[in-house]
């Protein structure tokens, strides 16, 4: 009897652990499904986010290249069968190559003016901190948030009368200074705050470094980051600014955006589109290198 019974407790145990391995095992089989139900969820959300941005992207690039082919293009109405030239190209640089050069010019002197302008001004502003600090950063960042002709024309009421300096590229200079001098400091400021500026300093003081070469020997060098990410969106800027420098421009201080415009309005219409493939010249560069910078910027686990 007693044998018996003892068979059965154990046929009971098995049994109950038998059925405890079976849902184990349902256990594991739906934890495997829901697994894969939820790759495949990610892999489709990543799908349908690769086609949105892939439509937003030619939805925005599609326009601008068939600007540049109606540029190489012999006749923009007949289409790329008319072949392609770049006798429209020759005539840009012949009719608007001032311009061009004028834009450059420009450029490198706004950059010029918010390096020496820019670069202490963001020092001196991170080195003292506190209220009185954030308030002059704001007004620095002020332009930002005013739209280009509202600058122009306060730089139209307080200088328009010196008839030399209106007449003078020099007028835009200022106009693309006071623009673009915001993401000078606000570049450098970034960098600096991910330093310790106060401890650099005071070390270089504690060696009898003078200020001028603390400045140049230390701040600099720790900031070129912010200087050379900010340098590139000056010059970046200050060749794409439209809005501004049509107010301030005068018949023999075109730049090329208004240059740009002033083709679409009275050229031919591959002329035009000829010049902005120039612009595109100009620009996609700085462009690509800004990007560059960034990338050498960010520590090396962040980087694609």
């Amino acid at each position: 009897m007693g044998g018996a019974r003892d068979r059965t407790q154990r046929r009971r145990q098995d049994g109950r652990g038998g059925g405890l391995t079976r849902m184990k095992g349902r256990d594991a089989g739906r934890a495997a499904q829901g697994g894969r139900l939820a790759a495949i969820r990610r892999r489709l959300v990543f799908a349908g986010q690769l086609l949105f941005t892939l439509a937003v992207a030619a939805f925005l690039v599609v326009p601008a290249f068939l600007s540049i082919l109606a540029g190489v293009t012999s006749n923009y109405f007949v289409g790329i069968r008319s072949g392609v030239t770049l006798q429209w190209v020759a005539q840009v640089l012949s009719l608007y190559g001032d311009t061009i050069l004028r834009s450059l010019v420009i450029a490198l002197a706004t950059l010029a003016a918010t390096l020496v302008v820019g670069v202490p001004a963001a020092y001196a502003l991170h080195r003292r901190g506190g209220r009185l600090a954030r308030v002059i950063e704001e007004v620095i960042t002020l332009p930002l948030a005013i739209p280009g002709l509202a600058i122009a024309l306060a730089l139209l009421l307080t200088y328009g009368g010196m008839a030399e300096f209106r007449r003078s590229w020099l007028f835009i200079l200022v106009g693309h200074v006071v623009f673009t001098l915001p993401f000078m400091v606000r570049s450098v400021i970034a960098v600096l705050a991910a330093i310790d500026v106060k401890l650099l300093d005071e070390s270089a003081a504690s060696l009898g470094a003078s200020a001028w070469r603390r400045f140049r020997d230390v701040i600099v060098p720790n900031a070129r980051p912010g200087i050379l990410a900010g340098s590139l969106m000056v010059v970046t800027l200050s060749l794409g600014e439209f809005n501004l420098t049509w107010m301030l421009h005068t018949p023999l201080t075109k730049t090329l955006p208004v240059g740009l415009a002033d083709s679409y309005a009275s050229m031919r219409l591959e002329i035009a589109s000829a010049y902005t493939l120039v612009f595109f010249v100009m620009i996609v560069p700085l462009l690509v290198a800004m990007q560059w910078i960034a990338g050498r910027g960010r520590p090396d686990g962040e980087r694609g």
